[in-house]
Parts: structure tokens; C-alpha cells; sequence
């Protein structure tokens, strides 16, 4: 395991299992029963931050994701929603607009995603609805 960046300290955002740092920072006091009678909360909320030149594995999760960019800007690659993940589009999720970066992006539930390193360090917020649960985390742990 790599050193805990100095942000991460700061934040004290841990390890995420794929790849960066992460604290989840809310989660709504109302719960929703998912069709399998599963409950979670409506929606949670994380900050994960990507240090300068790492990257995340490819990974879904089943439910709608929003990322709000917070500081730098990270690359975010989607890989389309069966099997194997292919890339299918390519975002630059920062505050420059100027540069084209947008500020948030919706990842539909269900859609293989990653990101690729930059050259700065990049802090993003996460929101998920219904809640994120690990039961709901798939990782490509092939690539």
C-alpha cells in the first residue's frame, strides 16, 4: 500500500479497493427498498481523491453515480454496461470549462467506469442513488 498523500491526511480519506482514497461523508437518514428487499438509503455521498499520476481499476456499481468536481481534474472513462469493459466515452471532470472539463457527470447505474492519471492531484465528490453498498461494487480484476 502506498503512503497516505498529505490531502488524504488532511481529509482522512482511507484506501478505496479501486484505487485512490475515500470517506464517505453523508448518507440520507431515509431508506429505500430496492426489488429484491434489499434496503439502503436513498443516496450517500463520498469525496475520493486521485493523487497525481495513479488510477482507479475498472468498476460498476448499480446505481446512478454523480461526480462534482472539487479540485484538479481527473479523466473519467466509461465502458459501456455487458461483459467486458470497452471504452465507450471519455470525460475530463474538472472546474477549468474553458479547457472543456465539465463539473459533474452522471455515471447510469450499471456502467463500467475509471479513471486514468493526470498530471495533478484531483478531488471529486461522489453522490449515489439508491445509497452505495459494497454489495453493489463490481471490480474488473482482470485489468
Amino acid at each position: 500500500m502506498t503512503r497516505r498523500p498529505p490531502l488524504a491526511e488532511t481529509l482522512d480519506l482511507q484506501p478505496h479497493p479501486e484505487g485512490g482514497w475515500y470517506r464517505r461523508t453523508w448518507a440520507s437518514d431515509v431508506e429505500v427498498s430496492l426489488p429484491d428487499g434489499r434496503v439502503r438509503p436513498t443516496a450517500t455521498a463520498i469525496l475520493f481523491l486521485l493523487p497525481a499520476g495513479e488510477s482507479s481499476a475498472w468498476h460498476r456499481v448499480t446505481s446512478d453515480e454523480v461526480w462534482i468536481a472539487q479540485r484538479g481534474s481527473v479523466r473519467l472513462e466509461l465502458g459501456g454496461t455487458h461483459g467486458r469493459p470497452e471504452v465507450t466515452a471519455a470525460l475530463d471532470v474538472g472546474t477549468d470549462l474553458d479547457l472543456g472539463e465539465v463539473p459533474q457527470v452522471r455515471v447510469p447505474a450499471g456502467t463500467w467506469q475509471r479513471t486514468v492519471p493526470s498530471s495533478a492531484d484531483a478531488l471529486v465528490s461522489c453522490v449515489v442513488s439508491p445509497g452505495f453498498d459494497f454489495d453493489d461494487f463490481e471490480l474488473d480484476v482482470d485489468r
